[in-house]
This record gives C-alpha cells, structure tokens and sequence, in this order.
C-alpha cells in the first residue's frame, strides 16, 4: 500500500503558475504509475497528466498539453505537476493518484489503485 498526500493548491490569478506536489509514503515510490487528475464541482473526473515509473515517459490530457508539466523525484518519492498560463477553467481539485505496475499506465482514473485527498487550485480571471 502507498499513501498520497497533495499540496500547493492555492489562489492564483489567471496567466500565473503553480506547483503541485505529491509525497508518497509508507513504501518506496518507485514502482508506481502516477497520474494526476482533477475534479470541478458537478463534472466528472478528468484526466491531467501521467508519468511513468522511471520518469521517461509522460502523457497529458488536451486541455493542458503545452501549459502542464509532470516529473518525479523517485528518491525523495515525489510526484510533480508544474502548472503555467493558468485560466480560471483549471479551478478544480487535483488528485494524485498511483497504481505500481511492470507494464505502462493509462488515463483512465480506474487504472488507479491508490489516491490522495486532493488539493483545491482556484485559478481567477
């Protein structure tokens, strides 16, 4: 088992940046699949980003290719989201999520065995 824990979701105005941070703890963060999602009141989850376990490897979702980037720190067993060109339509709860797997990963948040409580990034315009 693994336990995710999100931060630095914070206010910020649109046109600014943002970084989210995800720590695993419990075992070694390694063998895990990472995605990051994000949920606004009212819709479904939503794909974000994925990494793979060795880093090498990143998928985004349309609506933040471009702005959005992913990376991990598997020795301090840390997941990123560096967030730029923010619009108010990225407001949402982000969630961290992981499943530890030898083969690739998926955007589809079933994928996932293991999820954090989610951090609230509020973008205003």
């Amino acid at each position: 088992q693994v336990q995710l824990v999100e931060s630095g979701g914070v206010l910020v105005q649109a046109g600014g940046s943002l970084r989210l941070s995800c720590a695993a703890s419990v075992r070694p963060f390694s063998s895990d699949f990472v995605g990051w999602f994000r949920q606004a009141p009212g819709t479904a989850r939503e794909f974000v980003a994925s990494i793979s376990r060795g880093g090498d490897g990143t998928t985004y979702g349309d609506s933040v290719k471009g702005r959005f980037a992913i990376s991990r720190d598997n020795a301090k067993n840390m997941v990123y989201l560096q967030m730029n060109s923010l619009k108010p339509e990225d407001t949402a709860v982000y969630y961290c999520a992981a499943k530890p797997t030898v083969f690739g990963g998926s955007s589809s948040a079933t994928f996932y065995d293991y999820w954090g409580q989610g951090t609230q990034v509020t973008v205003s315009s």
